[in-house]
């Protein structure tokens, strides 16, 4: 009896230690990984207790050896941090969305993600798009999917009134990511690469993509139809439309919005690409597009970072005559310029207020609407 009861012991103590070992492994596991570059990162990677993985990223160091470029101290402040921080690739995540698409092994029910790029001030955008184009629904029987992407702004309490608001709308809306790195002009291209490693992470086999910003007009029921119309292609092949844009090179003006020096790219030519406003690609482009990515050097100018990327892959971006992204010219000044009837047929069309917006999708989704002979 002694010896049963011994046993026993022996037995249950051995069962209790081993499942203190799986807690502590499966609810405490953490690693890390150095990454040698000037102003090295260091990724934690935790799984946390019911919850996907979390993915912390250290705050990238200033590469001060930047100052060392030749011209760099006559070059305008915003090109200046841009090349101090241009080896950075990963920030810490401040608002993440890991079942957005239902997990990554179920993300291919979404047909068409929509990721939208906002700053944190642009609050009266998000919600507008979140009542109009960018509703999350059932459309022709596949699901649309909502994402905006963002930076922080400001400094000291305007910084935290804004991340504050972001936490308000990911706490009713859940569509938000976030990072913790300037949000600028300059670090869009930063963003398109934030967003598609967290893609590849947690979304990776959605079908298409819509890329654009928070100020377009984009007929996302349009852009279903002419999805599903694609002959062979249910976002496992190679698509990339939009406002297609050739033959031109970097501005070297410094007065310019879009100024590149030579400092940043030697090169006087640019491969094609399609304006940033909006375009549309598949996500099997969208994984090529990350993939190559790792390899290039970041350009400021996101959308022809893009186009970089897809020149890498041997793949080229196409002209969609439904993409506007220098917006929509309308030849006569004795008709409405917003009349549903110049919208009705297009795909997106850059740019409009919030107001214009949301009345032109209410004024599209009329039925009773009459255009032409129609």
């Amino acid at each position: 009896m002694k010896k049963t009861k011994a046993r026993i012991i022996l037995v249950v103590g051995a069962l209790f230690l081993l499942v203190l070992h799986l807690f502590r492994y499966s609810d405490h596991r953490t690693f890390q990984r150095q990454k040698n570059t000037a102003g090295s990162t260091k990724l934690k990677e935790t799984t946390i207790k019911s919850k996907p993985y979390v993915y912390t990223w250290q705050k990238c160091q200033r590469n001060v050896t930047a100052a060392n470029i030749t011209g760099f101290k006559d070059l305008p402040q915003n090109i200046k941090d841009f090349l101090y921080y241009r080896h950075c690739r990963h920030f810490p995540m401040l608002l993440d969305l890991p079942d957005k698409c239902g997990g990554a092994a179920e993300s291919g029910a979404v047909f068409l993600l929509l990721v939208i790029k906002s700053s944190p001030a642009n609050y009266e955008r998000r919600e507008v798009l979140r009542k109009t184009w960018a509703k999350e629904r059932l459309h022709n029987g596949v699901w649309i999917r909502r994402i905006f992407i963002s930076g922080v702004s400001g400094t000291g309490y305007q910084k935290e009134r804004l991340n504050t608001l972001l936490q308000l709308e990911q706490k009713h809306h859940r569509d938000i990511l976030q990072w913790d790195f300037n949000d600028s002009f300059y670090n869009l291209t930063l963003k398109q690469i934030l967003f598609l490693e967290w893609m590849e992470r947690n979304c990776p086999n959605a079908r298409f993509l819509l890329n654009g910003d928070d100020d377009v007009f984009a007929n996302t029921n349009n852009m279903v139809v002419y999805l599903q119309s694609l002959e062979k292609n249910n976002g496992s092949q190679h698509l990339f439309t939009g406002h297609l844009i050739q033959n031109v090179g970097p501005i070297r003006a410094s007065g310019s919005k879009y100024f590149i020096p030579v400092q940043v790219q030697e090169s006087n030519s640019y491969p094609p690409y399609c304006g940033g406003g909006g375009f549309l690609l598949s996500g099997h482009t969208a994984m090529i597009i990350y993939q190559m990515s790792k390899s290039i050097e970041i350009l400021p100018i996101d959308d022809v970072f893009m186009g970089m990327c897809l020149a890498k892959a041997g793949l080229g971006p196409s002209s969609h005559m439904g993409v506007k992204t220098a917006g929509l010219h309308i030849p006569s000044e004795k008709v409405d310029e917003y009349s549903p009837c110049y919208y009705k047929e297009m795909l997106l069309v850059h740019r409009f207020l919030p107001a214009q917006m949301y009345l032109m999708w209410h004024r599209i989704e009329d039925p009773n609407l009459k255009c032409g002979g129609s």
